[in-house]
């Protein structure tokens, strides 16, 4: 219906053109919004206020002539001019049913588009540390980051799905003391445990497994353990390959899967660390200074210069980022999403500034980043602060054994990742229409439930005989259900290309709320065969665009509830 009134606004501008009425140079890009309050239609536009001045006319002038010259069209039952100049439209109700067929045709291919032309885009998210069990704020980045894949791949990308493991470092070395310490015996409250040792009871399960001989299966690797104590690079082989196992499980419960799993090890032992620092000081934009090897970031809009290679040989965090990323822009990824904790934020500019220092032809700006904030886990308006096996925070683990999978990836991608993300457990489990994930698969099981009286009832669902009658669908609750059905495809495409999967979920919480009121309204099981037809295609409309929405968050669609 928007582009319908899209091309009938176009045609009124171009026979103003020809009239004289405006400039032959004026070529507007012609935006039309959904009304909020149905007293003043189903769309707007702001056209006549945006080319007033250019025209030279009062905008509600520009208005009545607009109006005037807008061809005749079904689609549109009549217009009005409100205020100093909007146009308002109000949809026919036919016009508006045909969205029905649209949906009932496509399938689970409605909202789905092919915009992305099967360019290549990388999503990388997650990306603990192998330290310790996925904690909650991982378990935001891994539905917001999962959801933005999904979303792209909706909307015609090529999307692969990469995790990043620092599985090298000063936190690598801390785990491996942790699991020697307690593989000989030792307590957190020993005096000879390590300064900045893990001390959850996950360290103890590492330990008893590597001390069975235990063999541990972690993407592109199989580890024995040696089961000796006091082989500490032994230890640390087994300690990460076995906590990468624990995430992996962790994922894979929550329906996460990756196409790529990126070890930072294998830069060191690719060279390519070593590659990146001899290309950054080739290019001159490094210098020593007290023992160190700074780079000159600050030529690349960073606040200050940065230490590349510390006095004692080792790399910083940031350099061997960089190399990371310069391996994915000869991997050909053009475009490349970073899905990351706030935490981070300090290393975006650095990261760009010893990417621009490169000068490999990498764009400024690249790559792009989507930051989220943290998650604070209540139950009865408390913090939940740890979990006895983390032994320092809530895992993921813990939320979706309280909870479901569904509630969690529901309710960890709500909000705008840049907002903070209160996760309110008593709300999560509750069965009321209070708990949005709830309201929403309550709708899709109701139409299901719906189809099962017909069915019960020898009602049958007759297709062309809905199809017959979709222009009976009149009262304002079916028009708005339909109106808000013909959305879906724009908020997919705005969701995909500004990474924000809560718009889906706002969306189907507003769908939902739209088809419980049509619900409550209006009497689906009539006696009239056309009517019946045409209410239960409506609701098969309505119940294939929640499943749809649903997928794009990772949340599945019951038939039940």
């Amino acid at each position: 219906m928007k582009d319908t009134i899209i091309s009938l606004l176009d045609e009124a501008l171009a026979t103003l053109k020809q009239q004289g009425e405006l400039p032959q140079d004026i070529a507007p890009t012609i935006k039309v919004d959904v009304t909020k309050d149905k007293a003043h239609g189903d769309y707007a536009t702001n056209l006549a206020l945006m080319l007033a001045k250019p025209a030279g006319k009062r905008p509600r002038d520009l208005a009545e002539a607009l109006v005037a010259a807008l061809p005749t069209s079904d689609a549109v039952q009549k217009t009005e001019i409100a205020g100093p100049g909007f146009i308002n439209f109000f949809a026919a109700t036919d016009a508006a049913a045909q969205i029905i067929p649209t949906v009932l045709d496509a399938g689970d291919t409605f909202g789905r588009s092919l915009a992305g032309k099967g360019e290549k885009v990388q999503v990388e998210f997650v990306s603990a540390n192998p330290t310790g069990p996925l904690h909650v704020g991982h378990g935001r980045g891994a539905a917001i980051g999962d959801s933005i894949c999904r979303l792209l791949e909706a909307t015609g990308f090529d999307v692969t799905r990469e995790f990043y493991y620092n599985d090298a470092g000063a936190q690598i070395s801390n785990l491996a003391a942790s699991v020697q310490a307690r593989a000989k015996g030792l307590g957190p409250d020993d005096a000879s445990w390590p300064a900045d040792g893990y001390r959850g009871d996950y360290i103890v399960d590492v330990a008893n497994s590597y001390l069975a001989g235990d063999t541990v299966h972690a993407d592109d690797r199989h580890v024995t353990a040696k089961a000796d104590p006091d082989d500490l690079d032994a230890i640390r082989e087994f300690a990460v390959a076995y906590l990468r196992r624990e995430q992996d499980l962790d994922l894979k419960a929550f329906g996460v899967e990756f196409d790529v799993y990126f070890l930072e090890s294998s830069l060191y032992d690719d060279g390519k660390v070593e590659a990146t620092v001899e290309r950054l000081i080739e290019g001159g934009h490094t210098y020593e200074q007290d023992g160190a090897l700074w780079l000159r970031t600050t030529d690349f809009g960073d606040d200050k210069d940065r230490v590349m290679r510390k006095t004692d040989g080792g790399y910083t965090y940031f350099l061997p980022d960089v190399a990371y990323h310069l391996d994915k822009w000869q991997r050909g990824f053009q475009q490349v999403i970073n899905e990351q904790g706030a935490d981070h934020h300090s290393t975006v500019t650095r990261v760009r500034a010893g990417l621009q220092a490169l000068e490999t032809g990498i764009p400024p700006g690249w790559p792009d980043y989507v930051l989220h904030q943290m998650v604070l886990v209540t139950r009865s308006g408390e913090e939940v602060k740890l979990s006895k096996r983390a032994g320092s925070y809530v895992t993921l683990r813990d939320l979706i054994d309280e909870v479901g999978r569904d509630a969690t990836r529901y309710f960890l991608v709500a909000r705008r990742a840049d907002s903070q993300l209160t996760f309110d457990i008593d709300l999560a489990r509750s069965q009321s229409n209070d708990n949005p994930v709830y309201y929403i698969q309550y709708a899709h099981a109701r139409v299901c439930s719906v189809l099962r009286k017909a069915d019960t009832q020898g009602c049958d669902f007759d297709y062309g005989q809905a199809m017959n009658n979709l222009a009976r669908l009149e009262t304002d609750q079916e028009k708005a259900l339909m109106n808000r059905l013909a959305r879906f495809p724009e908020v997919v495409q705005h969701a995909a290309n500004s990474r924000e999967p809560q718009q889906v979920a706002q969306y189907l919480q507003d769908l939902a709320a739209d088809f419980h009121t049509c619900y409550n309204a209006v009497k689906v099981m009539v006696d009239d065969d056309g009517l019946r037809n045409a209410r239960l295609a409506l609701g098969l409309a309505t119940r294939q665009v929640l499943r749809n929405g649903l997928n794009l968050l990772g949340v599945s669609a019951p038939e039940e509830m």
